[in-house]
């Protein structure tokens, strides 16, 4: 076996990767994280590609990871932490966040990653809300209004993505609301494997998170959405639940020197991460 960069592979030798351990990426997912991340795949002595690593840094201080992926038949022979210890090795000097599967737990805490916060994997068939339309002035995003929406996703993340936000606002359609004139909340979405993403998605509170939502579900009625968040209390899961929106599967958000803004904290003037952009981008 040996590693190679992971923007050397065809993207089709990816995309088998993820169709054998039953994950949803298209090859378009893949082309998107190789373009603001870098990694790493081990291949077999016929050049399969049996497992990737990523790590997505913002700055020089701060990165996530994810697209953490091992063939079931070499889960057990140590590959995974193989990966791991190499991009930690070329993204040192970083304090690190990641969304582990109960699989690969035992492989992060033996790195020093330390648990927080559990992720809710919602999705389903979209369902129009029966809520009457909410009175904030919530209009779609144009593209005057990234710097806001980047400035908005810092202060919910505690680390500007201002990189990662301009790829994610070329992708996608957005809703803002705004208050007094200034941007409160914005919710981001796309395509993503079987259908759309709702992600990233900030505000201050839950009422200001499902207006900025709502239309995302509305537009995408009947057809499949996901929608990743920490938030299990509230009225905002809630509303992702009457949307058709159910917990498929749960992840672990864990940490490596890098601290993360507990979502029971949020108010009007201390907005949160209602959905993640992906597992893996957080």
């Amino acid at each position: 076996m040996r590693v190679a960069d992971i923007a050397d592979i065809d993207l089709e030798r990816l995309h088998a990767l993820s169709i054998s351990v039953g994950w949803p990426h298209r090859a378009e997912d893949w082309q998107f994280v190789r373009e603001v991340g870098h990694g790493f795949v081990a291949l077999d002595e016929i050049d399969r590609v049996l497992a990737s690593a990523m790590w997505f840094p913002h700055g020089d201080d701060f990165a996530t990871i994810g697209m953490v992926m091992t063939s079931p038949r070499l889960q057990a022979l140590g590959v995974g932490d193989w990966l791991m210890k190499r991009v930690l090795s070329a993204s040192a000097g970083r304090t690190y966040r990641l969304n582990a599967t109960r699989a690969a737990l035992a492989l992060y805490r033996s790195l020093g990653f330390i648990g927080h916060r559990t992720v809710f994997q919602c999705q389903g068939e979209a369902r129009r809300s029966d809520r009457a339309a909410p009175a904030q002035a919530v209009r779609r995003l144009e593209a005057a209004d990234l710097a806001a929406v980047t400035a908005l996703d810092e202060r919910a993340f505690g680390i500007s993505r201002a990189g990662l936000m301009a790829r994610l606002f070329g992708q996608s359609v957005g809703y803002g609301l705004e208050r007094d004139g200034a941007l409160v909340a914005f919710a981001l979405c796309r395509p993503f494997g079987r259908g759309y993403v709702v992600g990233p998605a900030v505000a201050g509170t839950d009422e200001d998170a499902i207006a900025v939502v709502q239309p995302h579900v509305d537009e995408r009625d009947g057809r499949f959405l996901r929608l990743d968040t920490h938030l299990d209390e509230g009225t905002f899961p809630l509303f992702v639940a009457r949307s058709g929106l159910r917990i498929h599967d749960t992840v672990l958000t864990m940490s490596l020197g890098a601290p993360l803004t507990d979502p029971s904290t949020r108010a009007p003037d201390r907005p949160i991460t209602y959905a993640l952009a992906t597992q893996a981008l957080g």
